[in-house]
């Protein structure tokens, strides 16, 4: 089964980290695309900030057109920042591999998803 390791976080707090704390927190990144490599396909995923996003919210009648504006859905200090998306056996399998990008700066959630189709390329 497929499982996602989704990643929130508070925009700018990484980055406000001094380097070596950078690449600690990095080399864990690091060491799981290593193994989710050895292990098959995977996909990784780094949102760009919150202020690049804007959100298009329902029409609110039928002959009206969506409402978009700038910015994220929900105003709150933490944002969903990215994901890992892999073949595990298991949510315990997952669970371990979660761990390796485990940190103080980001909270992860691990949850199994279903495909719905569709490929990305970055070439």
């Amino acid at each position: 089964m497929i499982y996602a390791i989704t990643i929130y976080g508070e925009p700018g707090v990484f980055e406000s980290l001094p380097q070596e704390r950078q690449d600690e927190v990095m080399s864990g990144h690091g060491a799981l695309q290593e193994k989710l490599k050895a292990r098959g396909e995977f996909v990784s995923i780094k949102l760009m900030p919150p202020t690049s996003a804007v959100t298009i919210n329902p029409a609110s009648a039928v002959d009206k057109s969506p409402l978009i504006t700038d910015g994220p859905f929900a105003e709150t200090k933490e944002s969903f920042l990215g994901f890992y998306a892999a073949e595990f056996d298991n949510l315990d399998e997952a669970m371990e591999h979660a761990k390796m990008i485990s940190s103080p700066i980001a909270r992860l959630e691990v949850r199994p998803v279903a495909w719905a189709g569709g490929a990305i390329s970055s070439g």
